[in-house]
């Protein structure tokens, strides 16, 4: 990828949303609610702390994440829709 995120930001490939609820009902692409599931495919080196120091983030490239719903703007890199958020926005690493 010739992307690399900015100090604290991870570049984030959503995952695809259920299609189905658990009855079995099936859901059209416009009612689909935003992944909040994700892989880390990038990150930044980190934030920088008052002293200069950089501070290493938690993240790393291939870590699955959770995130909140309206988190992160989306962007388009070479026709693959991803999202760039800072590290902040991610809730926790799906283990």
């Amino acid at each position: 990828m010739a992307f690399r995120p900015l100090h604290d930001r991870v570049l984030v490939r959503p995952l695809d949303a259920e299609e189905k609820t658990a009855g079995g009902i099936i859901i059209p692409g416009t009612a689909q609610e935003k992944p909040q599931e994700g892989k880390v495919i990038a990150v930044g080196p980190g934030a920088r702390r008052e002293d200069g120091s950089i501070a290493k983030l938690d993240v790393k490239v291939g870590d699955t994440v959770l995130f909140g719903k309206w988190s992160g703007t989306e962007i388009k890199i070479k026709g693959e829709e991803l999202m760039i958020m800072k590290e902040s926005d991610i809730l926790g690493i799906v283990g």
